[in-house]
């Protein structure tokens, strides 16, 4: 029995937090094949043409240009299609309003940037514990 594949996809606008991510996931030996969006409109865009399989994990951002977080979110929570997909906000906002937002739009966790390079590969250790338990049948 093949186990299934999990997609990532990475929705984020900055290109060192880009960097940090592919690097992380090199560090940790994470296999999963990652897409990057540069911002929510982006994102939609390769989501709804196919070109990240399902199943995926979106990794979001929220101060993005053309549309942010909690707008791609909201857009995301009313598509029939794609609303079902687990999402990780990882964002320097530390609003109360912007958590409030995304976990009333079922965001699986929600990580402060800036992190140390140390607690970043920390956090995606943890993010792909939960990526296994979503490869499993």
């Amino acid at each position: 029995m093949s186990e299934k594949v999990v997609n990532i996809l990475l929705v984020e606008d900055d290109e060192v937090d880009v960097m940090n991510v592919q690097r992380a996931f090199k560090k940790n030996s994470i296999k999963n094949p990652l897409f990057i969006a540069r911002n929510g409109l982006e994102a939609f865009e390769m989501l709804r043409a196919g070109q990240v399989p399902f199943p995926h994990i979106i990794i979001l951002d929220i101060n993005m240009p053309k549309m942010n977080g909690i707008e791609f979110l909201r857009e995301l929570r009313s598509d029939e299609e794609l609303k079902s997909a687990s999402v990780f906000v990882m964002t320097t906002s530390n609003e109360d309003s912007d958590k409030l937002n995304a976990y009333n739009l079922n965001v699986a966790g929600y990580i402060l940037k800036p992190l140390s390079f140390e607690k970043f590969i920390s956090s995606v250790a943890t993010l792909d514990s939960y990526w296994k338990l979503c490869e499993r049948p």
